[in-house]
């Protein structure tokens, strides 16, 4: 029996000239390959969650809310939210119009002092390579921690570090200290 699999870091075409895939197909694959979920997460949007939605309905499929970001700050950086819930959703949602709203039209400037208090009712992933100290002059290679490689603690981390790791739900650090270690390092 296959362990069961959930995406939790997929585009649409409503992120703009990255995605291909309407909210709806993206659906239909993802239970057509037998994903246990489908997590949607646009750049800054929630724009595709409707159509998502309803092809998820339709087929009986999970379906896991969210959006992808990129800290105006911390531009090495990508940051994916997870709405846990209903009041996740909001938050997310409340994050979103804030960003959006102090940037000109069609973008967004996320500050990673906007995540300080966390984000409440949401999963928070960290996408790609954090360690591109060329690419923010700000951003002390000699500082960094092992959270970057999945292990240690991120309160030992920079200050950039530990913004992003307060955004960090306390049930997905119980998960991890429960289990000795982060999804991604199951062999």
């Amino acid at each position: 029996m296959q362990p069961s699999y959930a995406e939790l870091h997929c585009i649409s075409n409503f992120s703009f000239l990255r995605g291909a895939s309407h909210p709806d197909e993206l659906v239909k694959r993802a239970q057509a390959l037998g994903y246990h979920a489908l997590a949607l997460t646009d750049e800054c949007s929630v724009a595709g969650t409707v159509r998502a939605h309803l092809a998820a309905r339709e087929h009986a499929f999970k379906l896991i809310i969210g959006a992808e970001f990129v800290p105006a700050d911390a531009p090495h950086r990508k940051l994916v939210l997870l709405a846990q819930n209903r009041n996740g959703y909001g938050n997310l949602c409340e994050l979103i119009s804030l960003v959006r709203g102090r940037a000109k039209k069609g973008a967004y400037e996320l500050r990673t002092a906007d995540l300080a208090a966390g984000i409440a009712d949401c999963l928070a992933l960290l996408v790609g390579d954090l360690d591109t100290s060329e690419d923010d002059a700000t951003h002390d290679t000699t500082d960094d921690c092992e959270h970057d490689a999945g292990h240690g603690d991120p309160a030992e981390c920079d200050p950039q570090h530990r913004l992003f790791a307060s955004a960090v739900s306390q049930p997905w650090r119980e998960g991890v200290a429960e289990h000795g270690q982060h999804a991604g390092d199951a062999e």
